[in-house]
């Protein structure tokens, strides 16, 4: 028989972070860097947990080389080829120990993954990731790569519940990947009925994977600074971004201009655009679970890093955390009807701003 669950389930817009009493002078007080020893690989990792999601728009090398200088991660997509990854880590040796190896559960895939993991030692994380992170086929995965990269931080999902996020990391997962149809480029929710609103779905896997001294990461449903924060205070160890790392110079996608205005391509990876380039269209058997977009260019995203950190810095020092460590345990969430007061519209932040200006540059030059 079918089952309704009615406890409500909540998103980044259903809450607010309720302020504490503080004894922090200063923003630039707050340390933003994690120190984690994994549960399976026992490698111990330190930098800030920010990271690039794995997809064609965002997880580029160019994209790594910018992060990874500010010691934050980039899951590469999987597109790219051992030619690829050899002529980036020529060139970037440096960044190596701040990528992903990202791979489905295809042969192809994982063949291509320990290629890259056995040629490069000095990577030290493994991305496995598929959009129904439920199936028996996806477990035996985790384990056979798990099995193959012992030292390895393997990186699973996605899922949204607490007893498959324990179920993965016993099969080998250090770090599983939350949410399902939270991201701005994917139909999942719409197509499939299936999902889970994200912010429960993090406290939930946060509390399951740490029970077994595991880790998770939020992927998906940040659309402002103010929401990466409510990610770390729901209990994540690191947060994944795609379309607030869109549209940048460093990100990929096709640029378009438009009435004077300059715009990158921004798609999901289940998305008719992405299976068109990829494997020559979509199955009979699926539809798409993702759409395309046109972002507006926002110039280097050394700005937009620096709008991110610079906001969970700000969280930090409303609920008096000295480190980012501490956040989860001072974030007391309250329910809202209203986040922002938009009465005048959506003002643009400084690096909105500036990424207007430069793209006004670039196409006057371009004329």
């Amino acid at each position: 028989m079918p089952r309704l669950d009615l406890e409500p389930k909540l998103d980044y817009k259903d809450v607010l972070i309720r302020p504490k009493r503080s004894t922090l002078r200063s923003r630039a007080q707050v340390d933003l860097t994690r120190t984690f020893t994994f549960r399976n690989s026992q490698r111990t990792w330190t930098g800030v947990p920010i990271v690039a999601a794995n997809m064609d728009t965002v997880g580029t090398f160019e994209m790594a080389v910018a992060l990874g200088s500010q010691q934050l991660v980039t899951c590469i997509h999987k597109h790219y080829t051992f030619q690829d990854w050899e002529n980036f880590a020529i060139k970037h040796p440096e960044i190596l120990p701040s990528v992903a190896v990202s791979a489905g559960t295809s042969q192809t895939d994982l063949d291509l993954a320990t290629r890259v993991l056995q040629a490069f030692p000095a990577i030290q994380f493994v991305c496995l990731d598929v959009a129904n992170g439920y199936s028996e086929h996806f477990v035996e995965a985790v384990k056979a790569v798990r099995k193959a990269h012992p030292t390895h931080v393997v990186i699973a999902g996605n899922v949204v519940t607490g007893e498959m996020t324990e179920e993965l990391i016993l099969a080998g997962a250090d770090i599983i990947k939350v949410g399902i149809g939270p991201g701005s480029v994917c139909t999942t929710r719409r197509q499939t009925g299936v999902g889970y609103p994200q912010l429960s779905a993090v406290l939930d896997c946060a509390d399951a994977a740490h029970g077994l001294n595991g880790h998770v990461i939020a992927d998906g449903g940040c659309v402002c600074p103010g929401d990466v924060a409510k990610g770390f205070g729901a209990g994540a160890d690191f947060v994944m971004l795609g379309g607030m790392l869109a549209g940048h110079d460093e990100s990929g996608g096709e640029t378009i201009e438009e009435n004077g205005k300059l715009f990158k391509q921004f798609y999901g990876m289940s998305s008719s655009t992405a299976m068109t380039k990829h494997v020559g269209g979509v199955a009979e058997y699926r539809a798409s679970e993702g759409k395309t977009v046109k972002v507006p260019f926002r110039g280097a995203v050394s700005g937009t890093v620096k709008e991110i950190m610079g906001g969970i810095r700000s969280t930090c020092t409303y609920v008096g955390a000295s480190r980012l460590k501490e956040l989860s345990k001072r974030t007391t969430f309250i329910r809202v009807t209203q986040q922002i007061n938009e009465v005048f519209g959506a003002a643009k932040n400084e690096q909105e701003e500036t990424a207007s200006g430069q793209a006004a540059k670039k196409v006057k030059t371009a004329e």
